[in-house]
């Protein structure tokens, strides 16, 4: 197991390979579909607006060498108004992918923990920025939301809805497997190529007879 402390360097980020396990602590960001079209949109394109200049001050800091998390969290507020995470599962990867390579690079991102694997485009990001992609358990929402040990902000919530906002919080020993590396490789590639492999071959058998 590969502990991580977040924020992270790049020489930590590199030693990671495909199929390593590893454990993360300290602060990372959620982010999905509505939060990603804002960051490219606003930061990556530009230029930014003088309103948007106060969020911008908050997530420069937390997204450089830091980690997003793609995750529309079930939350519920206390009587003192703080935030907590009731179920916190991974949502789907593919998503993001126009936007994933623009974020990763523009901010210093390390890595992005997500489900079902990205593209070509983020594997590139990857290799170029030095990051890592990070695959968590699907249908274990609240097993992980138990790693959440704190949410400490939320940003765009009233815009974008609770799900798609940017959540800031404090995670310790949240389990992932690396499934795509800063070296160029990919288990989701080699998995759709052994996948095609074998239905080529299969094909080919029942064109034989």
């Amino acid at each position: 197991m590969n502990k991580i402390e977040l924020p992270v360097s790049a020489a930590e980020i590199a030693k990671l390979r495909v199929g390593d396990l590893v454990s993360i602590s300290g602060v990372l960001v959620t982010a999905r579909d509505a939060a990603h079209k804002y960051l490219v949109e606003n930061y990556v394109r530009g230029p930014l607006p003088p309103e948007e200049k106060p969020l911008a001050d908050k997530l420069y800091p937390l997204l450089k060498d830091g980690m997003i998390y793609h995750c529309g969290p079930v939350v519920s507020q206390d009587e003192k108004g703080k935030w907590h995470m009731v179920a916190a599962g991974p949502t789907t990867s593919t998503r993001e992918e126009p936007y994933q390579g623009p974020v990763i690079e523009h901010f210093g991102v390390r890595g992005v923990i997500g489900k079902g694997g990205m593209g070509e485009k983020t594997l590139a990001a990857c290799q170029k920025a030095t990051a890592v992609y990070l695959h968590a358990v699907g249908g274990a929402a609240s097993l992980l939301a138990a790693h959440i040990v704190e949410v400490l902000d939320v940003y765009k919530a009233e815009a974008f809805g609770l799900p798609e906002a940017f959540w800031v919080v404090r995670v310790d020993g949240f389990p992932a497997v690396v499934t795509m590396d800063s070296h160029g490789r990919s288990l989701h590639k080699d998995m759709l190529a052994t996948s095609s492999a074998a239905f080529e071959k299969l094909a080919d058998e029942i064109r034989r007879g």
